[in-house]
């Protein structure tokens, strides 16, 4: 593996590399670090990574790694830069032929994100996009509860995800407020809250129910003048018929920390899911005492079971989920058998920029309801 960005202080880099650590399927062996080619030389020295394999520019570190007999080249790359550069970046490599392991949001817009799911699909490469809440057991057992039709007709969806880290920054000097990339729409896009935490409650949506949210009405706020992009915002969602749900999304959530909850509520029973206590996944029902189902039982399903890596009882987190969403990539590029719900793909990733557009769309105009 090579990994473009993610050198000192980057959190998402140091959580790519231990998942990819944890699965035991990865050796990571150079990369592009940082902007500042001294840092990068810097940090590939802290990982032992060779001198010659840590490059200036994701054009020399490709044109390198392809002299290398095939045996010694790369064989995929984790983007784990800030978003405006997941584009250019993802779309040299998947011409030169390399798998990818991506950062969401995948791109900048709905039009780069459909040119790399041409560009995946042409090249027949493994594209797999980190939504990492898709990886946990738990997650993955809901997924193949509500497949197997035990709730009935779904009848309502509720995902929350609230933080509340930004306001410290926004409430402090302009200069920090425009110091931090995630609020400027040069390197974050056009969205803020929902471009970053948002998308992941519409994408676990999507994925535990396998349905697809066919309009939004979102109404956002930037909370202060002089920030440009939300950061807070409710959305409803309609996904045809009857059904419809709601995504509430906030980094402004004073004491919140990753507060993610996923509900989905059905005639017969319902399903309900909290990331700060990832272990538990609740069944209700009206005639019944509550379920709760935990990794590591045989009363899962075969997905689920296959997502834990310590026996039961014993606590696991965000690390092991990213590890399952690189543990099924790396299934992938040796073409083995693997389940489609064991990574997000290149077509998640279209997903996530339909919706963040359709939102910022849909509060531009009014409030309205827009098609996805």
């Amino acid at each position: 593996m090579g990994m473009v960005g993610g050198g000192f202080g980057a959190f998402i880099g140091d959580a790519h590399r231990r998942a990819s650590r944890i699965c035991n399927d990865y050796e990571l062996v150079g990369g592009v670090f940082d902007v500042d080619y001294e840092k990068s030389k810097q940090f590939a020295k802290a990982e032992g990574i060779p001198a010659d394999r840590c490059y200036i520019s994701v054009e020399a570190m490709i044109q390198a790694e392809l002299a290398l007999p095939q045996s010694e080249r790369m064989e995929v790359v984790s983007i784990v830069t800030p978003n405006a550069l997941h584009y250019p970046f993802a779309k040299n490599l998947l011409h030169a032929g390399f798998h990818l392991i991506c950062e969401k949001p995948m791109t900048m817009t709905v039009e780069e994100a459909l040119d790399l799911e041409k560009l995946v699909t042409g090249k027949k490469l493994t594209f797999a996009l980190t939504h990492t809440y898709t990886g946990y057991p738990m997650i993955r057992q809901m997924r193949d509860l509500i497949a197997s039709g035990v709730l009935g007709t779904i009848q309502r969806i509720d995902a929350q995800y609230y933080q509340g880290w930004i306001n410290s920054i926004i409430h402090g000097t302009e200069s920090r407020i425009t110091g931090v990339w995630r609020l400027d729409p040069k390197h974050a896009g056009v969205s803020s809250c929902m471009g970053d935490i948002g998308v992941h409650a519409f994408n676990l949506i999507e994925y535990t129910t396998g349905l697809e949210v066919k309009e939004v009405l979102a109404d956002l706020s930037t909370v202060k003048e002089d920030v440009q992009l939300d950061l807070d915002g409710t959305v409803l969602v309609r996904f045809g018929g009857k059904l419809k749900g709601v995504i509430r999304a906030s980094q402004v959530c004073g004491g919140e920390e990753n507060c993610i909850t996923l509900a989905v509520y059905g005639a017969k029973a319902s399903l309900k899911w909290a990331q700060e206590n990832p272990n538990y996944l609740y069944m209700l029902s009206d005639s019944e005492p509550t379920k709760i189902y935990k990794p590591a039982h045989g009363y899962n399903g075969k997905l689920a079971e296959a997502s834990h890596t310590m026996p039961a009882g014993h606590p696991e987190g965000i690390y092991e989920a990213l590890a399952n969403i690189y543990k099924g990539a790396a299934k992938s590029i040796r073409a083995e058998m693997y389940d489609a719900g064991e990574f997000p793909t290149v077509h998640d990733g279209v997903r996530g920029m339909k919706f963040i557009h359709s939102v910022v769309d849909s509060n531009k105009s009014g409030n309205i309801w827009v098609k996805v």
